[in-house]
């Protein structure tokens, strides 16, 4: 026999929600550990994570009241984050469309009394990237509006973002070793073993 797939975090997170639009009413943590395991099948030791990813989305409110904490949301809570969301993409949206519309103003330009140029070429392939965020764009705003009105897809993690935060941190630490090394002449590895710095320690 299979085992039982578990939930997924999106699962677990529109599951939690649940909880709070079915009930509309506010919940202390222990009293979510009890519920959610039962009602929606959500482990209680991932419920503390599960409600504070809630909380960070900005999908579920909490507020300290004397010793405890308190936890609700709304449906409306989360149509008017979908709202913010929908409108921050279409901002987007309205800025890529600016962008290609310069893009072709200047393609215009350009082309007049001109042979085909390698500044030109560079346009051209401006403009088709300028095409494909366009296209990448509407494709995420139709996502939105074709989602349910009581809750909302969050966007993952921008990785590239943290790649290049973690990367630049890297290169902080190489340029440190090599002043270490340089400055009181000590091998690679006992820097490495001095400051706790493992082994396989390299750009993402």
């Amino acid at each position: 026999m299979s085992k039982k797939r578990g939930l997924s975090a999106d699962e677990k997170k529109t599951r939690m929600l649940e909880i709070f639009h079915q009930s509309k009413d506010f919940f202390q943590l222990k009293e979510l550990e009890k519920i959610a395991p039962k009602e929606k099948g959500i482990t209680m030791q991932s419920v503390k994570e599960v409600v504070q990813s809630l909380v960070d989305d900005h999908l579920v409110d909490s507020e300290k009241i004397g010793t405890s904490v308190y936890f609700w949301s709304f449906p409306s809570k989360a149509r008017t984050a979908k709202k913010r969301k929908l409108n921050e993409l279409q901002g987007q949206f309205d800025e890529s469309v600016k962008k290609l519309k310069r893009t072709e103003d200047a393609i215009v330009v350009e082309s007049v009394g001109r042979e085909c140029t390698d500044q030109r070429k560079e346009t051209l392939e401006h403009l088709e990237n300028m095409k494909k965020e366009e296209e990448k764009l509407k494709k995420e705003l139709q996502k939105y509006r074709d989602s349910d009105p009581d809750y909302i897809a969050q966007l993952k993690t921008d990785s590239e973002n943290l790649k290049t935060a973690i990367n630049r941190w890297t290169e902080n630490i190489y340029i440190l070793k090599s002043y270490i090394k340089n400055t009181f002449h000590m091998e690679s590895e006992v820097i490495d073993q001095s400051f706790g710095i493992p082994p396989d320690f390299d750009y993402i």
